[in-house]
């Protein structure tokens, strides 16, 4: 596991291990101790990890997978990859490794073996998690599964509400010069990215370690369709920032991209639906300068929004 701070103050080090002692805690015969104890009484749950899977089995019937997918993965173990903590934020990259060995959201047992990526954002207050905000990587779940998403009876798509929230980055970047620092700068050096989508700020030795539409762009260059851009398929996309975390050498943003789906590209034809998801944005410093960046959207939730959940199985 890595420590965005190892050294961080005791404040800091108090919500990290609240929020870790909820995670290990979870398919334990200690979880509903754990639980009673950690999650505040006003907890919200903002976005579950399968979203998208939750939402399309709801009022279908199906088996329930259980508490923490157990009852559908009951080896489930989560690698943590990193943690990052900042005022009362606590952030969790991890992988979610596990059997598929019983139902899951219509999805029959297969027998296969899943590594996947879940990156969480939580809210502690307190000593107790206030909020809890989880994206797992569904379309590498289900290539990873083997299937489509399961049909519904009624035949409906279960398209994400657009994702519209968020700050302006204009009033971010007022907000944060206020309070001049070497982390607000940084901050304000990945917001502003997402205004300029040009690159700027990156070191010369940047490396990219993960597209934001990493399936999409696979799928885009196996056809022969070129590089996929999410500009090209948005041409008025416009992005808003729902929150920051800045500790030792590592940024965390995550922040909403939406617009009107008006670019034939990547064989998708345009839709001239609007568009609105999620993406998480983990960055790198080293000498004060920006060396790596993390990035990973909702990709399944786009392709819901523009009809084409099946596109890449």
């Amino acid at each position: 596991m890595l420590d965005a701070d190892p050294n961080r103050n005791a404040e800091l080090a108090a919500n990290v291990a609240i929020a870790l002692r909820f995670k290990k805690s979870q398919g334990t015969a200690a979880m509903p101790q754990v639980e009673k104890e950690v999650l505040a009484a006003n907890y919200d749950r903002a976005r579950g990890g399968n979203f998208h899977l939750a939402g399309n089995a709801h009022e279908q019937g199906w088996a329930h997978p259980g508490m923490y997918l157990r009852n559908a993965f009951a080896d489930r173990v989560d690698v943590m990859e990193q943690v990052i903590a900042d005022g009362d934020r606590v952030g969790l990259l991890f992988r979610v490794t596990a059997t598929h060995t019983g139902h899951f959201f219509g999805i029959a047992p297969t027998g296969r073996k899943i590594d996947v990526y879940e990156i969480a954002w939580l809210r502690i207050v307190n000593g107790q998690m206030v909020e809890g905000w989880f994206m797992m990587d569904e379309t590498e779940l289900l290539k990873q599964l083997g299937v489509k998403l399961p049909a519904r009876a009624d035949g409906k798509l279960i398209a994400p509400l657009l994702s519209n929230g968020g700050e302006e980055i204009d009033a971010l970047t007022k907000r944060l010069s206020l309070q001049p620092s070497e982390m607000n700068k940084r901050k304000i050096l990945l917001a502003q990215s997402r205004a300029s989508r040009a690159g700027g700020g990156r070191a010369t030795n940047h490396r990219t370690l993960r597209y934001g539409f990493h399936h999409l762009r696979t799928y885009s260059m196996a056809q022969g369709h070129g590089d996929f851009a999410v500009d090209a398929a948005v041409p008025d996309r416009h992005d808003r920032v729902e929150a920051l975390m800045a500790e030792g050498d590592m940024v965390w943003m995550r922040f909403n991209t939406g617009g009107t789906h008006g670019g034939n590209h990547a064989g998708i034809a345009a839709t001239g639906k609007q568009v609105g998801i999620p993406v998480a944005m983990i960055a790198k410093f080293k000498d004060g300068q920006w060396v790596e960046t993390w990035t990973f959207a909702d990709e399944l939730g786009f392709l819901l929004q523009v009809g084409q959940p099946n596109l890449l199985f």
